[in-house]
C-alpha cells in the first residue's frame, strides 16, 4: 500500500474551502470567461479543420487550382492550418496570463479569509 501524500509546503485549502471557491462569484466568473475563449476557439479550428476534407470531397476542382508552380489550393489551405493552429495556441497563451491573474486573486482572497477562522 502507498504511504499518504503528504501535502505541499504550499498552503493549499481543505476539501470544505475548495467547496466553498467553487460556488463563489469569482470563480463562476473564470469558469465563465475560460469557456467565453475556449468553446468559439474550437469550434473554429474544428471548423477549419474539417473544411479541407470537405472542399477537396465536393469541390476537387477548385481544390486542385494551381496557385503558384505545382502547388494548389488544398496545399496552401493545408499549410494554413499550421498557422491557424499556433495563432489559435498564441491568443490562448495571451488570454491564460488572465485567466491566471484570476486564479491568483481568487486564492489570495480564499487564503486572505482562512485569517478569520
Amino acid at each position: 500500500m502507498n504511504p499518504p501524500t503528504q501535502r505541499s509546503s504550499r498552503n493549499l485549502p481543505d476539501r470544505a474551502e475548495w467547496d466553498r471557491i467553487a460556488t463563489s462569484a469569482q470563480f463562476q466568473d473564470l469558469l465563465a470567461r475560460k469557456k467565453a475563449f475556449i468553446l468559439p476557439a474550437l469550434l473554429f479550428f474544428l471548423v477549419y479543420y474539417l473544411l479541407l476534407p470537405i472542399l477537396v470531397g465536393c469541390a476537387p476542382i477548385l481544390m486542385s487550382n494551381r496557385v503558384l508552380g505545382t502547388v494548389t489550393l488544398a496545399y496552401l489551405f493545408a499549410l494554413s492550418q499550421f498557422a491557424v493552429g499556433w495563432a489559435i495556441a498564441g491568443l490562448y497563451l495571451r488570454a491564460s496570463t488572465k485567466f491566471d491573474k484570476l486564479i491568483e486573486d481568487l486564492l489570495a482572497r480564499a487564503n486572505g479569509s482562512e485569517g478569520g477562522r
